[in-house]
This record gives C-alpha cells, sequence and structure tokens, in this order.
C-alpha cells in the first residue's frame, strides 16, 4: 500500500495563542480626499496588519489625476459594488471627496465592513448621527482621521493636563494653518464653513479632550479676498467653559504656516506647548514639546525643560494599527461615539453652522 500524509492535527489553543493575527483585509474607496494617497502608502507599509484588495473610484476624473500614483500600483481597480461585494473585506477607508464622505462610509457600514472615515464628517450634524447609529446597530467600527490623536507629543500634551501637572487649566490657544493658492481655496470655497470646516476639527479634537463640552462656542469667520472669492479663510473659534476659553485659529492665508501650527495648554501650575505639531515638510525629526512646571511631575523637574520624542515611523501608521486592534476585538476606540459627535457638533458651531 503506498505511504500517505496523515492528515495535520487541528492547532491547539496554545499554537492559537501563539500564532500572529491574519491580517486584514480592507480596501479603499474613493481617491479624491488628500489624505488617500499617503493612507494607502501606510497601510501598504504594515502588511503584517492589513492586506489591501483593491481600490474603487468612480470619478474618471479622479481616476485622471490620482489613479497613477505610486501608492496604488499594482492594485486591482474595482468597482464600488464589487468591492463592498467581496465576502473577505472587513474593512474601508473612505477616502472619496469631502462631499461624498459620509454618504460614501454608510453604504459600506450597509454591506456590513468597519469604516475608517477620513474627516471632516459632513455639513449636516443629523445625517453623522446616524452614520454612527447604522454602526451601532450593526456592531460596527467608525474610526475618524484625525491623526493628531496619535502624535506623541500631543499625546504626552494631553495626558499632562488631564493628570493635573498644570493644576487647572484655564486656556488652551491652538492653531492650524497654512498657505494655499487659487486651486485649494476653490476646493475649501465649496463648504460654508471654509478654513474652519476643514481643518477646525484637528484642534476642537484637542480641546474637548482636555475641557469636555463647551458653554458655547462663538465662532469669528471671516474673509481675506472678498473680491476673489467667497472663501472663509481666516477663523476664529472661542469655546467658553465656566473657567477656562479655548482660542483656536485656522487659516489658508498664512505664509509657512505649518511652522506655527501649535498647541499651547495653560494651567495654574504649569504650561504645555507643542510647536510646530507635526515635522515640517514631512522631514525626519521628532515632534518638539516645552513643558513648564510650577513642581515636579511625572519624574519632569520644576521649570521649564524639553521632552524628547523619537522620530515618527509615519504620519498615519499608529491610526492604522489602532484600527486593526479594533477590529479584532483587542482594543477599545479610544474615542467612542459620544466623543465623536460631540466633536462634530462643535466643528459645525465654531464653523458657523446651525446645529
Amino acid at each position: 500500500m503506498p505511504e500517505t500524509t496523515p492528515p495535520a492535527a487541528p492547532p491547539s489553543d496554545v499554537d492559537r495563542k501563539c500564532a500572529p493575527p491574519r491580517p486584514i483585509v480592507i480596501g479603499q474607496l474613493g481617491i479624491g480626499h488628500n489624505h488617500g494617497t499617503e493612507q494607502m502608502r501606510s497601510l501598504r507599509k504594515l502588511g503584517d496588519a492589513f492586506t489591501v484588495a483593491g481600490v474603487a473610484e468612480g470619478d474618471p476624473a479622479w481616476r485622471q489625476r490620482r489613479g497613477a500614483e505610486p501608492a496604488y500600483r499594482d492594485l486591482p481597480w474595482l468597482s464600488e459594488e464589487q468591492l463592498l461585494a467581496m465576502p473577505e473585506v472587513e474593512a474601508i477607508s473612505v477616502e472619496c471627496d469631502v462631499p461624498d464622505l459620509v454618504p460614501t462610509a454608510l453604504r459600506c457600514l450597509r454591506a456590513g465592513k468597519h469604516v475608517h472615515l477620513d474627516k471632516p464628517g459632513g455639513e449636516s450634524l443629523a445625517d453623522f448621527r446616524a452614520l454612527f447609529a447604522e454602526a451601532a446597530a450593526r456592531g460596527l467600527h467608525i474610526q475618524l482621521g484625525y491623526i493628531l490623536r496619535h502624535n506623541p507629543a500631543i499625546r504626552f500634551a494631553l495626558d499632562a493636563a488631564r493628570a493635573g501637572w498644570l493644576g487647572q487649566v484655564f486656556a488652551i490657544d491652538a492653531v492650524m494653518s497654512r498657505l494655499d493658492g487659487p486651486e485649494m481655496r476653490a476646493h475649501y470655497g465649496r463648504f460654508a464653513g471654509g478654513a474652519m470646516y476643514i481643518f477646525g476639527g484637528y484642534l476642537i479634537d484637542l480641546a474637548i479632550s482636555v475641557l469636555g463640552r463647551p458653554e458655547r462656542i462663538v465662532p469669528f469667520q471671516r474673509m481675506t479676498r472678498p473680491e476673489a472669492d467667497r472663501l472663509a479663510d481666516n477663523g476664529l473659534a472661542v469655546l467658553e467653559y465656566p473657567r477656562a476659553t479655548a482660542v483656536l485659529r485656522t487659516a489658508v492665508v498664512e505664509f509657512d504656516g505649518f511652522h506655527r501650527r501649535q498647541l499651547t495648554i495653560c494651567g495654574d501650575q504649569g504650561t504645555v506647548e507643542v510647536r510646530p505639531i507635526e515635522p515640517v515638510d514631512q522631514a525626519p525629526v521628532p515632534p518638539r514639546l516645552v513643558l513648564n512646571l510650577a513642581r515636579p511631575c511625572g519624574g519632569h523637574p520644576a521649570g521649564r525643560s524639553e521632552v524628547a520624542f523619537p522620530v515618527m515611523g509615519g504620519r498615519y501608521d499608529d491610526q492604522w494599527r489602532a484600527f486593526a486592534a479594533m477590529i479584532r476585538g483587542g482594543a477599545e476606540n479610544p474615542w467612542p461615539p459620544a466623543h465623536e459627535l460631540l466633536l462634530h457638533e462643535c466643528l459645525l458651531r465654531a464653523s458657523g453652522y446651525p446645529c
């Protein structure tokens, strides 16, 4: 009788625990968002966490403009219907043009997929709420693309404030500005909230993470070039609290604005400053944070000192690793739906939308 190979024994519990988790199969729907190409580059780099099934973009103009980017090289181009019908695809990275983000994410949820949704979350608070209600009803995750949440210097600053190192926080000042030309001004000009709507969510996220829901939000929207367009290109919002204020500024008319992107949290026992918030021009340098304390805290001395951080591995990498951990069930989302809904409500109010 010829020899045969006996069937392999099923894996034991020990084998299962020791085996590395399988990569999550994910697709990208849309390439019109300005973060989409770099998000895909990061996904493809993290092969231990994700396998990319393909990318879908139904707008020929976007295919013509960005389809040849190296980040999409050798990936299957699918229709939206094909991508959402693939049973092995567990999650979708929604990176379509900004006006289409929320309705596209809703279709993904209804197809049973977890969603990474780039920001901002639409000009309708009711639609944004409906999105999270759909996810809750289906037991699916939504991760918002607020990348500063995974910046180590920002995390340190927020943790220091929440841990009481700064005493009673009475002021937060934050800036997210840049300089843009006619093409991007036309892009932002499609939204009544202008620059604040596009960039303010990053800053509001930080403020409410320390101070919670504000009592009132006062927006100051200005147009610096009304003779050329109707873009609210210079935005200021004040979040009012019983004992504190948060002053948040976004503008797309600031020369060398990336260097002045900053977060400052002031308390009666200390101050923490992050400036610039991110490496300028994606240079491989670590974020810079200065801590000034009335008394030693957390192993840091009293007085003014600089806290060192390693060079960030990638702007989006930690965000994607967190998403993978959520999908696998090993980690709770640190930014639950209640936080995301409050953030978006505050963003709309800060941008001058009625809520």
